[in-house]
């Protein structure tokens, strides 16, 4: 078959297809939920259904709608050990009431078994990865991440902190203060100066802690509000980030390690 000389050089000047351009919203919020071994069932459960209600509410569906594009893209992801995320809702676009429904209810209808140990490192790389590779351009970027425990396995929680502010992402964290299943054997008392201390970081950041279930949705809805309107923390309800190296001024943020090598032998674990 012959091609036409003419044709052939049409289609060299036109070159590759263009990339599709990024969609502008307001917020890209990767939602990072716990779901390791320590967690039961029943707080499994609490979680998504924490989770769904919060999106379902006039509070934070009045949030999206009041920003400047009105609009935001969110992704759900659940995480345990290092190498250990699971999508569940990949990234989408919200922008009212409907759209936030139709991904509530797709959090309740994916609920899965517990997962294996705690990479809080591990989540944030992946988080990470995946904010720079979707398809929006956020004037915000923001890792909101949940967690009943210290970091125990993967590299440093500080260094994978660290790598996301300095792409421009602001780490919010949900502590889990609750002392239900087996996780009380690698209990951590001030889990929440932990996350101040060691997860968290970038403009902005902070932390809710949350002390029992009864009370985790109403946690992550005003959770939610604050990071779709870009809001300040306010004092007494949340604990705020005071800078970026927070390690520094001696925290040991590798104790959840020391804790899994010193209970490993004593308890049996996944």
């Amino acid at each position: 078959m012959r091609v036409l000389p003419g044709l052939v050089l049409v289609a060299l000047a036109a070159g590759p297809a263009p990339a599709a351009e990024a969609r502008e919203v307001d917020l890209e919020l990767y939602l990072a939920v716990d779901v390791s071994r320590s967690m039961a069932p029943a707080e499994l459960e609490i979680q998504r259904r924490g989770y769904a209600a919060a999106l379902r509410s006039e509070a934070v569906t009045r949030a999206i709608g009041e920003g400047l594009i009105g609009t935001v893209a969110l992704t759900y992801v659940e995480w345990s050990g290092d190498y250990a995320q699971r999508v569940v809702i990949p990234w989408t676009a919200i922008s009212g009431p409907a759209e936030a429904g139709a991904f509530a209810a797709r959090i309740e209808e994916n609920g899965r078994p517990a997962m294996w140990r705690t990479s809080i490192s591990g989540a944030l790389t992946s988080a990470r990865a995946s904010i720079d590779g979707n398809a929006f351009a956020g004037l915000r970027r923001v890792i909101d991440i949940s967690g009943d425990g210290p970091n125990n396995q993967g590299g440093p929680v500080t260094a994978a902190r660290d790598a996301a502010v300095a792409a421009g992402i602001t780490i919010n964290g949900l502590p889990l203060m609750t002392r239900d299943g087996i996780g009380t054997n690698w209990h951590l008392e001030d889990l929440d100066e932990y996350y101040r201390h060691c997860v968290i970081g970038g403009p902005g950041a902070f932390t809710i802690p949350v002390t029992d279930w009864p009370s985790f949705a109403e946690a992550v809805k005003r959770k939610l509000v604050l990071e779709i309107a870009g809001l300040p923390p306010v004092a007494g309800q949340v604990v705020p980030a005071q800078y970026f190296g927070m390690s520094e001024d001696g925290y040991d943020c590798l104790i959840g390690e020391r804790i899994w090598r010193e209970n490993r032998g004593r308890f049996t674990v996944p």
